[in-house]
Order: structure tokens, then C-alpha cells, then sequence
């Protein structure tokens, strides 16, 4: 099992930046790829962006293209997500997770969640 702890959620105007970071602990060594996930209030848990952990490959939904940025740090372990140019839209329960094997874009693809960090952008 691989233990996930994100932090750096907030309150953000409109067009301001977070950068959210998620430390993984554990059997790390059992990951190929971790991503960032989100819910709004009222709404499913959608797919934000991935990375693949030893080529460091990225992936995207496309409403966040050329506006978040994801990447990870092998030696600490801990995966970052740049968000700019930020939108009330991306208000939401951000989530990182860990997995194995399947689409990076698919939650069933991931094992372990973190518990979530709340960001939200005022317009």
C-alpha cells in the first residue's frame, strides 16, 4: 500500500496560481503511475492530469491543457500539480492517487487515494 498526503489547496481569485504537492510513502516502488484527480459538489470525480513515474510522460484533460502543469520529484517522492490561470470552474476537491496498471485517465486504474486538499477560485 502506498501512502498519499496532498497539500497546498486554497482560496484563489480568478487567473491567480496553486501549486498543489502530494507526498507518497510505503511500498512506493509498486507505482507506475500517479495522477491528479478532482470533484466538484454535485459532480463525479474527473480525471486531471497523470504522470508516468519513471519517464516522467504526462497526460491531461483538456480543459486544463496549457494551464496545469504536473511533474514529480523521484527523490523525495512527491508529485506536484502547477495550477495557473485558474477558473471558478476548477473549483473542486483535488485528489492524488497512485497505481499499477490500466489508463491513466481511469480512477478504477489507481489503488491508493489521498485524502484530498479543497481548492477554490473566486470570480
Amino acid at each position: 500500500q502506498v501512502q498519499m498526503v496532498e497539500s497546498g489547496g486554497g482560496l484563489v481569485q480568478a487567473g491567480g496560481s496553486l501549486r498543489l504537492s502530494c507526498a507518497a510513502s510505503g511500498r512506493t516502488f509498486s507505482k507506475n503511475f500517479m495522477g491528479w484527480f478532482r470533484q466538484a459538489p454535485g459532480k463525479g470525480r474527473e480525471f486531471v492530469a497523470a504522470i508516468i513515474w519513471s519517464g516522467a510522460i504526462t497526460y491531461y484533460q483538456d480543459s486544463v491543457k496549457g494551464r496545469f502543469t504536473i511533474s514529480r520529484d523521484k527523490a523525495q517522492n512527491t508529485v506536484y500539480l502547477q495550477m495557473n490561470s485558474l477558473k471558478p470552474e476548477d473549483t473542486a476537491v483535488y485528489y492524488c492517487a497512485a497505481g499499477f496498471s490500466g489508463s491513466v485517465r481511469n480512477d478504477l486504474s489507481y489503488d491508493s487515494w489521498g485524502q484530498g486538499t479543497q481548492v477554490t477560485v473566486s470570480s
